[in-house]
């Protein structure tokens, strides 16, 4: 999984780190164990580096719930959790799907901010009851904070942050189209990304006393990951908008039934290297199956001429194909489900219009592309 390490399951859902991850760990266990050395100068030895630990693993539990908020609420609308992985800027719930209305986005969206909220009241309670005093009490604060931090951070109203996924349900609800949402929130998230890239590099060319190399590394990723939301919006609005049988590949290699196996080689095979899979049909044009070049060896060349395609078709399963009116996004994800590369398009007759492939639904983006004023 793009190098993250797998680190086992919880509730069910794979569990990862990103490579990142340690380097974020090793930082935080440096920095807050200098800080609690230089807060509590009797404690000698490693032993606040090793409170250092502690708390940067209780920090990365913060995030884990955070994401667990998010995930529990997307498993009560049906939808299935990939995983849950944490990196260099927090963590990342992985979804099957997206909501199917903007109500129910909205609460996958807060879920995780409120699941944050939630742990700062109770660890401030906690801190402010409980008699706990020198580092323990010192890492509840720290907790409580980093917390109430990472709430009202990922509330900014930008994509890929939590706010940004509860502006796209709030614009989504508005307009009707879900992708009109992405693409705002995307645009917000990437003005956003540039605020903190400008700030950032003020400040480390000494003309700014505000913001950080983290402000400036913060807004590089909102910038990356918003434009890479804003893309996929934007096919995936074009594709919602085409029916399968506008992507079915011209030419498609289709042939008939009662056709010999001579002449099925002589007028298709012969001189094309393009196809070794023909999809087959009855004289009124229904689909019934396919045919492999390579299947043709069973049969002596003697008896091709008195052999039919027929004899050598396989059936196709309904699974397996697309009706011709539905939509290209659906079929699309369909296309990825199966790991498939193509499918026939059939009508609701069962009349064949052709075969789709994944290449040629990429030639035709180009050409949506390309056709859009500039």
């Amino acid at each position: 999984m793009n190098g993250n390490i797998p680190v086992g399951n919880i509730f069910g859902i794979p569990f990862y780190v990103n490579p990142s991850w340690f380097l974020v760990l090793g930082l935080v266990t440096l920095d807050y164990g200098s800080a609690l050395a230089a807060q509590f100068p009797a404690m000698g030895g490693p032993l606040p580096w090793l409170w250092g630990l502690v708390a940067a693993l209780l920090l990365f539990a913060s995030v884990l719930a955070h994401e667990l908020g998010h995930s529990f609420v997307a498993i009560g609308q049906g939808i299935e959790v990939r995983s849950i992985t944490l990196f260099l800027f927090g963590g990342l719930a992985s979804l099957e799907r997206e909501s199917k209305t903007p109500g129910e986005a909205f609460w996958v969206a807060i879920a995780g901010p409120a699941v944050s909220i939630i742990l700062f009241v109770l660890l401030t309670a906690i801190n402010l009851t409980a008699p706990f005093t020198g580092p323990v009490a010192a890492i509840f604060g720290l907790l409580a904070y980093i917390n109430l931090v990472l709430a009202l951070f990922n509330l900014i109203p930008g994509l890929p942050l939590d706010g940004g996924n509860i502006l796209k349900a709030l614009v989504w609800k508005i307009t009707g189209n879900p992708y009109k949402g992405v693409v705002f929130a995307s645009r917000v998230g990437q003005i956003l990304g540039w605020v903190g890239i400008i700030i950032g590099s003020l400040s480390l060319l000494g003309i700014s006393n505000y913001g950080s190399f983290w402000t400036m590394l913060i807004g590089w990723f909102l910038l990356q990951n918003a434009g890479r939301s804003a893309q996929s919006a934007a096919i995936a609005d074009t594709l919602a908008g085409l029916k399968a049988e506008d992507a079915v590949t011209p030419n498609s290699p289709i042939v008939a039934a009662n056709l010999s196996l001579r002449e099925f080689a002589n007028d298709f095979v012969i001189g094309n290297e393009k196809w070794r899979k023909f999809l087959v049909i009855d004289e009124w044009g229904q689909l019934i199956g396919s045919i492999k070049v390579e299947d043709m060896k069973t049969i002596p060349t003697s008896n091709w001429p008195q052999t039919q395609v027929k004899q050598l078709t396989q059936a196709i399963a309904g699974s397996t194909t697309v009706r011709a009116d539905q939509s290209l996004l659906e079929v699309v994800q369909l296309l990825e489900q199966l790991q498939l590369s193509q499918l026939p398009v059939v009508r609701d007759n069962g009349v064949l219009v052709g075969l789709l492939e994944k290449a040629h639904i990429s030639s035709l983006l180009q050409q949506k592309a390309q056709a859009k004023p500039a």
